[in-house]
């Protein structure tokens, strides 16, 4: 599949396209209006937001949906029912739909998520972000210390759009070393209002993260990352420290908006930065 032209083909991804005041105008709404309110006030006003979407009502949106956002009119095929349901009962049931069958594919690395490679780069080579007068660096996202990541580690984050499919999944085989829960923020996401620094929102979001160690010893990092209207993320069945891992056993599933950043050994690829990474395709 050529992604990228069909991701730029969709106006809900056209980045370069705000214009940059438009881009400040946001920001300042989503970090300086929104996320200065106290962080239980950010989650009961996106617990009342997202309230609607586990209604049985809501599920009457889900085929007008389907029909705006995906050029494929059998998308759903491939899907079902989450939690053992016949049928999708709202429209938080598609939103955390299951695939029937995973992706298969020989390669050793894949991609734990679907949607926008927003930010891709050496760990090094990004710069720190200065969040609430506190300056922090890229392994703050992780919640370590700079400099436990190795400099020459490929930072990645992928923006989940909420037509994406919103479950996370491993990248590799390995063993799970560590998960941490990490309370903050839920400022908006979409990283066409932070030019500058598309990841903002994971420096100070609430998220999960988790470290895997793969076959070859080497420690990948993973940050789930929740926004406005997220109601929880909720870890899969069996994700425990020290328990081993299958190349994309389920990692984790969200309930309304995320991104996902990893902190890799190798970089990607077959991919670039502002361009289209699917769940199981070849990392």
């Amino acid at each position: 599949m050529n992604a990228t032209s069909d991701y730029y083909s969709d106006p809900s991804f056209t980045i370069f396209r705000v214009p940059t005041w438009r881009a400040h105008f946001y920001k300042f709404l989503s970090v300086d209006i929104w996320g200065n309110l106290p962080g239980n006030i950010q989650r009961k006003i996106s617990a009342w937001y997202s309230s609607f979407y586990n209604k049985p009502a809501s599920k009457k949106i889900i085929k007008p949906y389907i029909r705006i956002n995906y050029s494929d009119e059998n998308y759903l095929d491939k899907f079902k029912p989450p939690y053992g349901k016949k049928d999708f009962e709202s429209f938080q049931d598609f939103f955390i739909r299951e695939f029937k069958s995973l992706p298969k594919n020989e390669s050793p690395y894949v991609w734990p998520c679907e949607g926008l490679l927003c930010d891709a780069d050496k760990v090094h080579a990004l710069n720190l972000v200065q969040v609430k007068s506190d300056t922090r660096s890229i392994s703050t996202v992780f919640g370590l210390q700079k400099g436990q990541i190795p400099r020459e580690y490929t930072f990645t984050n992928v923006f989940l759009h909420n037509k994406n499919y919103h479950r996370i999944h491993s990248p590799i085989n390995g063993t799970i070393l560590r998960i941490q829960h990490v309370p903050g923020d839920l400022v908006v996401l979409r990283p066409w209002i932070y030019k500058e620094n598309p990841s903002l929102p994971a420096f100070r979001n609430e998220r999960y993260n988790i470290d895997i160690k793969d076959e070859d010893g080497r420690t990948w990092y993973i940050s789930i990352i929740g926004g406005p209207a997220v109601g929880t993320i909720k870890l899969s069945k069996n994700i425990c420290v020290g328990n081993n891992i299958n190349r994309l056993q389920e990692l984790s599933l969200f309930y309304l908006g995320s991104t996902c950043c990893m902190a890799a050994p190798i970089p990607p690829r077959h991919h670039t930065k502002n361009t289209f990474v699917e769940v199981g395709i070849p990392y």
